[in-house]
């Protein structure tokens, strides 16, 4: 017995990594020293932290989670792609550093290396979009271990701040307002009870197949927030993930403070509207509220004074933004109303 009999394909491996290849040449910066291929990845800090007086790294890693068998069911694989980066680079984000390089991470049961090279095409766009160098990554074809047809991928990106700039909830006051960014969608997260609850994705929506109207690519972020953060003073970020509001957005303040949120202020889309159909109960909008983005991707705590500014910046870059509550003394909770 050789290797491709136990089920391991070097060759259809060799054929992914020149696809790889490819993708990754243009998600390149130039602080990158080498290419994909060599045993780790080299990337120059040189240029990044010239201009900082105590540069610290900020890192972050994630996955899809189980919306991956929403596109292997609906044979669409480069958006997760691109879910897999902004689940990392949103993270990182919320702290103010400026992603400089991602890493992948593909597991599968038998390699396939266009299904394989679709997934890294997403992977290379969404670093492309938030400015990354796609330093690298592992595909690992385990037969037995995960079934035929089935990829696993995660990745880990580190971005770099200054450290009298980094954005860690201290700033926070009572009084400060609350700006939520919209998502595009579900974005990444919840996606074990989505299907449960719809497990027709062949179901119209708005003119498409409800799967891929779930496979909608996580928001990226990025871009114009670090653009914002030059312009106004942010005083603590929140990406709102798994958990929803009432998980996330504590995280960007002391415990000492309570988020007051207006659920009305703005719309909710309505893929989570149909999603609450099939929700019933007192504790259905907790649920929904506790699981899901709800139409909010990503929330800035800032002075209201700078509420304005913040939001017409926003909007100019594409982002819809809406004033969604505030801060005020508590212990740390989520009040919705």
């Amino acid at each position: 017995m050789d290797y491709k009999e136990a089920g391991v394909n070097i060759e259809e491996g060799y054929r992914a990594v020149e696809k790889y290849r490819k993708l990754a040449a243009t998600a390149i910066t130039p602080a990158v020293l080498n290419g994909i291929g060599s045993f780790a990845g080299l990337f120059s800090l040189a240029e990044q932290s010239r201009c900082m007086e105590e540069p610290v790294l900020v890192s972050g890693t994630d996955g899809v989670g189980t919306k991956l068998d929403i596109a292997f069911r609906m044979k669409k694989y480069d958006s997760v792609g691109i879910d897999c980066v902004a689940m990392c680079a949103n993270d990182i984000l919320c702290h103010g550093a400026v992603p400089l390089f991602f890493l992948d991470y593909l597991a599968c049961g038998r390699l396939d290396a266009g299904v394989a090279a679709e997934l890294v095409k997403g992977v290379a766009l969404g670093c492309r979009e938030t400015g990354m160098a796609l330093l690298g990554g592992e595909t690992a074809e385990m037969p037995g271990f995960y079934d035929e047809g089935k990829y696993d991928i995660a990745g880990f990106a580190v971005g770099i701040v200054d450290r009298k700039k980094i954005i860690d909830g201290r700033a926070v006051r009572a009084g400060d307002c609350l700006i939520g960014i919209a998502s595009s969608g579900v974005h990444s997260n919840g996606f074990s009870l989505i299907r449960a609850l719809l497990p027709d994705l062949d179901e119209d929506f708005g003119g498409m197949p409800l799967g891929l109207a779930l496979l909608e690519p996580t928001r990226l972020y990025v871009k114009p927030v670090l653009r914002l953060l030059n312009k106004v003073d942010i005083h603590g970020m929140a990406h709102i993930t798994g958990g929803g509001f009432y998980e996330n957005i504590p995280r960007l303040f002391p415990c000492s403070f309570d988020a007051v949120i207006n659920r009305n202020s703005w719309r909710t889309p309505a893929i989570f509207e149909r999603i609450a159909q099939e929700i019933s109960g007192e504790d259905s909008i907790k649920l929904m509220f506790n699981t899901f983005n709800m139409g909010i991707g990503f929330v800035l705590a800032l002075a209201p004074e700078e509420k304005r500014t913040a939001m017409a910046l926003l909007e100019d870059a594409g982002f819809p933004a809406w004033e969604i509550g505030c801060i005020e003394k508590g212990t740390g909770q989520v009040c919705l109303f």
